[in-house]
């Protein structure tokens, strides 16, 4: 006899970590460069596991200015702070893994827009914010926004190559003022995410060692597959999932 599944808990995945499929934009950027658009996470270290193709992935961060290739088998990943752009060199798709799944959606991911957009957050929201779907208005909305967020990205890499960190520095602190409000909201999703996750772990520990896995009588399997297609991502066009735990279209989208 072949049973139902279990109902899915809170966050399947393991870790409660996001998941997404992309394949990096190939528009052409003003600096020649065909790509995503830069950005950095505050919270979430952000993961690229490469399945096809070639390209690379350029890095901000206190040790300087990066470029880190990426062929089928290689991971780069990258902790909160770091400023990242994805480079596509030929049909380059990867699986990005991500730290606290949720939080990413909930605004933790800031574009590196000029610093007269991030200063103010109406208008920084109506840059970061795509119309609904896939169609040709969205496609051009995600390239204008990628536009502007290379705008700023190129004046800090230019100065931190230079010897210059105050334009970095200074994106750093004007991100971490934009999401301030949305803290105790992030809490929330983290204790019920990734926290909960370890703590699991801590609670199964306890139980081995008392000699009781009674736990083990909920074992079970999930399996699903991407529910949307081709949705405009930061990076490139991006397959999700809409399990719970797993990586959904982003709130500014």
């Amino acid at each position: 006899m072949v049973s139902e599944p279990k109902p899915a808990p809170a966050h399947p995945l393991p870790g409660a970590v996001g998941l997404s499929h992309l394949r990096a934009y190939d528009w052409e950027a003003a600096d020649g460069v065909c790509g995503g658009s830069p950005h950095l996470h505050l919270v979430c270290t952000e993961a690229y596991v490469v399945t096809g193709g070639r390209g690379a992935v350029q890095t901000l961060s206190p040790d300087g200015y990066r470029d880190m290739p990426l062929e089928p088998g290689s991971v780069a990943w990258f902790t909160p702070g770091t400023v990242h752009r994805m480079v596509q060199g030929g049909d380059l798709r990867i699986t990005v893994l991500m730290q606290n799944s949720g939080l990413p959606e909930a605004g933790d991911a800031v574009f590196t827009f000029p610093p007269e957009v991030l200063a103010v957050p109406e208008r920084y929201a109506a840059a970061a914010t795509l119309p609904p779907g896939t169609g040709p208005e969205t496609a051009t909305a995600a390239r204008r926004r990628r536009d502007l967020a290379v705008e700023g990205y190129l004046a800090l890499r230019e100065a931190l190559v230079a010897g210059d960190s105050a334009p970095y520095l200074e994106f750093q602190r004007a991100a971490a003022a934009l999401v301030r409000d949305k803290v105790p909201a992030w809490r929330e999703l983290w204790r019920g995410g990734a926290l909960a996750a370890a703590e699991r772990t801590g609670a199964q520990l306890d139980a081995l060692q008392s000699g009781d896995p009674a736990y083990l009588a909920e074992a079970t399997a999930h399996g699903t597959a991407p529910t949307r297609l081709g949705g405009y991502g930061m990076c490139g066009r991006r397959d999700e999932y809409t399990l719970p735990g797993t990586t959904l279209p982003y709130a500014a989208e």
